[in-house]
């Protein structure tokens, strides 16, 4: 049985439509509408932030020592922001997400709710499949090559061989190698609401692999900010959009996860620590230290790829400048698609994706924002997580990956030094993938996943 939800999809691109639109071009030369495809990127230019590449130790104190001088140029409040905040001046966004009101929950981990109607859009809703979390890439569905030009803030990469942090303002795109972005996401949650695309004209879809989420990691190294935080959804976990991605935004305030206790369950050989949530509405996984930031890096990784290769949808939240990452399975997209949520919920239109799980209540409607409580969200995010059992098998199935991955493998940071075959491969055939003999999947009851 193929499993089916319809929710209204998020619009993070002016130039996003229905699927039936995406297929009319105009006539002769080019789109029209300046975006990164063949018809438009030919002598393009943007600006281009080259991060350093340091493999970062974690000292004694659990902190990330820096063993260079910190760039003059300050990341996230001069470029990020700068060049967002000129996007918002010049009427990208779909509202000014400044304008929404917010209030944190009285409660023991003060949950946030944000009122944000500009969210919600009057047209139909788009079925999408939530019982595959891997799914070959559609160049005829929205993906982000599709967007214009000016969307996109800046490319985010690598530096050369002198390997010092560098900006240029106005940098040719290296169309042959793909190069990363960063882009607006015009339906912000918050300030500086960004999209990082990895490699975006490779037109990867939306499944982590190592490269992309160290890429990920270095750009919340280079933030150096723990109110900037990057989240991933996979598909089935609220992703509408299969072509690689992460999100960011800042907001200076807690979220409730990363308030909550934690229970340590074991410590990996590269140092890197891995503990249970405790006490909080949704079950999972955190990540924290580590021996360089490349070990924090492949923990994570292998443990999402494990995940991925046996459907099991998840979420992703980079906290603490990449110090501390929440990887949290969950079941809400196949709960709804099988009528076991109610309609007092489904009425809420809230997607539960990364940022609702770590806290954060996007609300549709001033009905839900006033009637905000600690119990409606614990209610809510309730709904998301794993069954304690079926929690205890997929943490299982994930320690028996991760605890076997071959030592000799080659490191990862070596992909950043322009190594061919440097960027992730696209996922031609789901069926095709080649699946480790460690990802065997630990029997027991499969109450939330479709396993194939």
């Amino acid at each position: 049985m193929m499993l089916r939800i319809k929710r209204v999809p998020t619009v993070v691109s002016n130039y996003q439509k229905e699927e039936a639109e995406e297929g009319a071009r105009r006539p002769g030369g080019g789109c029209g509408r300046n975006c990164l495809q063949n018809c438009c990127i030919l002598g393009a230019k943007l600006p281009l932030y080259a991060f350093k590449r340091v493999n970062k130790i974690v000292g004694e104190k659990g902190l990330i020592a820096h063993d260079y001088i910190e760039p003059s140029i300050a990341f996230l409040d001069s470029l990020l922001l700068g060049e967002w905040e000129d996007r918002m001046q010049r009427g990208l966004f779909r509202y000014d997400v400044t304008a929404c009101e917010t209030k944190v929950i009285p409660g023991e981990y003060g949950f946030i709710a944000q009122l944000n109607e500009g969210r919600h859009l009057k047209k139909r809703p788009t079925e999408f499949r939530v019982d595959k979390v891997l799914q070959p890439f559609d160049g005829n569905k929205f993906n982000f090559t599709k967007v214009g030009q000016e969307e996109v803030l800046f490319q985010f990469e690598a530096s050369d061989e002198d390997n010092e942090t560098q900006f240029f303002p106005n940098a040719p795109i290296d169309v042959v190698n793909s190069p990363s972005v960063v882009a607006i996401n015009v339906s912000p949650i918050e300030y500086g609401h960004v999209l990082l695309i990895p490699w975006i004209l490779e037109c990867l879809p939306q499944r982590i692999d190592r490269v992309s989420f160290l890429l990920a990691l270095y750009m919340a190294a280079e933030a150096g900010n723990p109110y900037f935080r990057l989240g991933y959804n996979s598909l089935g976990a609220f992703a509408t959009i299969n072509h690689l991605h992460f999100q960011a935004y800042y907001l200076a305030v807690p979220f409730p996860i990363e308030k909550a206790p934690i229970r340590e369950i074991t410590t990996l050989n590269g140092g890197v620590k891995i503990s249970e949530l405790l006490n909080y509405p949704v079950r999972g996984l955190v990540f924290e230290g580590g021996n360089t930031l490349e070990d924090l890096s492949n923990a994570v990784s292998d443990s999402c790829i494990c995940l991925q290769d046996n459907n099991v949808p998840y979420n992703v939240l980079i906290s603490e400048s990449g110090k501390r990452i929440f990887l949290v399975p969950q079941c809400y997209a196949e709960k709804q698609a099988l009528g076991e949520v109610s309609s007092e919920l489904l009425d809420t239109q809230v997607n539960p994706a990364v940022w609702e799980i770590s806290g954060h209540m996007v609300l549709k409607r001033k009905k839900d924002y006033e009637e905000a409580s600690d119990k409606n969200a614990w209610r809510l995010l309730a709904e998301v997580s794993l069954s304690e059992g079926r929690f205890q098998e997929v943490s299982a199935l994930i320690f028996e990956s991760i605890t076997c991955v071959d030592d000799g493998n080659e490191s990862v940071s070596q992909s950043f030094m322009g190594e061919p075959n440097a960027t992730p491969q696209p996922l031609e055939e789901v069926d095709d993938l080649d699946k480790s003999s460690c990802h065997a999947m630990v029997p027991g009851k499969q109450e939330c996943l479709v396993l194939h």
